[in-house]
């Protein structure tokens, strides 16, 4: 089954995000073996992750097979086509649709390592070659 790119209307939650998380660092999963990567640190129960299990399903970002009386849950878009749409989102709404006020805004707030920058400037330099 091929991946889909997230489409506009498909919002995915922090919570829904928690288990979407789970699902990219491994996959298929059922709905028992996702509580127990994300139950603890959330303080949830199997029925909050059914839940949300369901409302990604119906987002169809994640997609189910059989697996006996149970299902197996698998991504149906890659988490870089997510956080590509998720940042597009931010720096259109936050900045207009440019991206320097958004690092000019990180570097005033003192939100930039000496590291970030080097990265920064090493992928500037990759992206004008």
């Amino acid at each position: 089954m091929g991946q889909r790119k997230q489409s506009p209307g498909d919002r995915i939650s922090e919570a829904e995000h928690a288990v979407m998380e789970a699902l990219w660092t491994e996959s298929p999963l059922s709905a028992a073996e996702v509580c127990e990567r994300v139950c603890a640190e959330n303080d949830w129960s199997i029925p909050t992750v059914k839940t949300l299990l369901g409302r990604l399903v119906a987002k169809r970002v994640i997609g189910t097979e059989p697996q006996g009386r149970k299902f197996l849950y698998h991504p149906l878009i890659e988490r870089s086509d997510y956080v590509g749409g998720e940042s597009r989102r931010l720096v259109d709404r936050l900045f207009g649709g440019r991206a320097a006020p958004l690092f000019a805004h990180l570097a005033e707030n003192e939100a930039l390592t000496d590291s970030d920058l080097e990265e920064i400037e090493a992928l500037l330099k990759e992206m004008r070659k």
